[in-house]
């Protein structure tokens, strides 16, 4: 009785706490559309502050950003508002108004031959998908394998073999993109500078030699951490080390 009770509890506070919410959001896109944009972001940030996170959320935190040319702030919110909501083409479009704000011109090297191959055959399925796939083709393969032993006619057997063939190479090939593409994502941290200006060391402190400088909104990967120090690498496969406050993570929800 005691636990169904702490349950009506627990829902009505997230009921009243979602209308808050709700209500905020709503006051937040009133205030935008008046112009109000500073007054807007308070709102919205109210709404973000309470944990509650949605790609509609922060596509408006950009939009109000961009009105009041905050060029990092603007690229950060569309870049997780395309993180939560991706291919989205009016997140992805605004995006590109926001990216031409930027003061870094960065040319980006693709991936050549074999490699790029690979991955962009991995990227064509999130790791949720492929793993879907692999045990979709698992059971398959399973079936497969039973008619082949429980048929009699030679024919239904040949056909029930090939197909088990083809269906267990498509499995382990499944595996190794599912695998494939869960690597991919591990190492995909990416990072949008804030710094106004932010100079890029050889080394992880300040008496090392400048490698070049940064400005906001440029999008970084980061690849260590070295105590407040990142290393990350530019489009153009350049690295070097970031003071930690100069950026800020893109994926930390």
């Amino acid at each position: 009785m005691k636990g169904l009770v702490y349950m009506l509890i627990v829902l009505l506070c997230f009921s009243k706490l979602e209308a808050q919410n709700n209500t905020l959001f709503q006051e937040g896109n009133t205030l935008y559309n008046e112009g109000k944009y500073a007054e807007a972001i308070d709102k919205y940030m109210a709404v973000l502050e309470t944990g509650r996170h949605s790609s509609e959320l922060y596509y408006n935190l950009g939009n109000a950003h961009y009105k009041l040319n905050n060029v990092a702030p603007s690229i950060y919110y569309f870049e997780k508002a395309l993180l939560l909501k991706p291919e989205d083409d009016d997140i992805e479009n605004n995006l590109s108004y926001a990216n031409n704000m930027t003061i870094d011109a960065i040319d980006y090297v693709p991936e050549v031959g074999f490699s790029r191959l690979i991955k962009n055959v991995t990227n064509t399925f999130s790791f949720d998908n492929w793993a879907k796939m692999t045990v979709v083709l698992a059971f398959a393969y399973v079936i497969l394998v039973l008619l082949y032993y429980f048929s009699y006619a030679s024919a239904k057997k040949r056909i029930a073999f090939i197909s088990s063939i083809v269906c267990l190479v498509s499995l382990c090939i499944a595996l190794a993109l599912a695998f494939n593409k869960y690597e991919i994502d591990k190492k995909d941290n990416p990072a949008i500078v804030f710094a106004q200006e932010s100079q890029v060391k050889a080394e992880p402190n300040l008496r090392s030699e400048e490698s070049f400088r940064l400005h906001e909104g440029t999008k970084v990967q980061v690849l260590d951490t070295v105590k407040n120090w990142k290393k990350i690498r530019l489009l153009d496969g350049k690295t070097g080390w970031i003071s930690s406050e100069d950026i800020k993570i893109l994926k930390e929800f």
